[in-house]
């Protein structure tokens, strides 16, 4: 009886050692990611803060197409910062707090009955984009941006609402990540109920630089399925992040 109470100790130690250093690579790892996002922001020339409304939605089949009326209403805020390298080509990166997902609706009885549910995880984002800009007028241009990004999981929320005759009831969960090596093939922590904690994709936009504002819309394509079950990322289009920002940036210092 002593050796398998031994036994069980031995196993819950070594479960609850692989948990925590888990838990510490996701923190490590989230902070080299901020880390990088102000490593390569440290030379930049111009530091702006941004904030904007986000349209986000979530693939629903093979090649990637959305469903319009599923698209959720969020927000980006953050700072963002550029190098200076030329008048035509430049670098920009930054740390932006930004939200995903997306909603349902299904109506029933013409309207009277419903269900509604939303999905709203919220990422710390760290984009790297190639700026191009075309002068229009003095102290204004017109700049496209294209470039990769990595996002980390850091909360949110999903929420249920639904009336079925006298029936009412409102549900709201904390949205849950899996504690994932994203250097590692295996999902690691994997749940059908746990999104992975990282994201990866690429973002492409344009925007207006009229001197002491800047107006910027970008398009999210994520490159990366969302469910932690998901472990090949390229069989399909399927489950991954759209999302498009609606933002606004006030220069620091111009």
């Amino acid at each position: 009886m002593a050796g398998f109470l031994r036994l069980g100790l031995l196993v819950s130690m070594k479960l609850t050692l692989q948990e925590n250093l888990k838990k510490n690579t996701m923190k490590k790892l989230f902070g080299l990611m901020i880390l990088a996002a102000a490593a390569t922001t440290a030379d930049a020339q111009l530091f702006y803060v941004q904030g904007g409304v986000n349209f986000a939605n979530i693939s629903s089949n093979a090649d990637g197409d959305v469903e319009d009326n599923a698209m959720l209403t969020s927000f980006n805020a953050g700072v963002m910062g550029r190098f200076g390298l030329s008048k035509v080509v430049d670098l920009e990166s930054g740390i932006l707090l930004t939200g995903r997902g997306s909603k349902a609706e299904t109506y029933f009885n013409g309207g009277a009955d419903y269900v509604k549910s939303k999905f709203n995880p919220m990422y710390i984002e760290v984009p790297l984009n190639v700026i191009v800009n075309v002068p229009l007028a003095t102290n204004t241009g017109l700049f496209f941006n294209a470039g990769p990004y990595a996002a980390v999981g850091i909360g949110g929320k999903s929420k249920l609402d639904s009336k079925i005759g006298p029936f009412q009831s409102t549900s709201e969960n904390d949205i849950k990540f899996s504690n994932d090596d994203p250097f590692t093939s295996e999902q690691d922590d994997a749940a059908y109920d746990k999104l992975k904690r990282f994201d990866f994709g690429v973002n492409l936009g344009a925007g207006l630089d009229l001197n002491k504002i800047i107006l910027k819309a970008n398009y999210g394509l994520g490159l990366t399925k969302i469910n932690s079950t998901e472990s090949n990322n390229s069989a399909d289009d399927k489950n991954k992040y759209r999302t498009i920002t609606v933002s606004v940036g006030i220069p620091l210092g111009r």
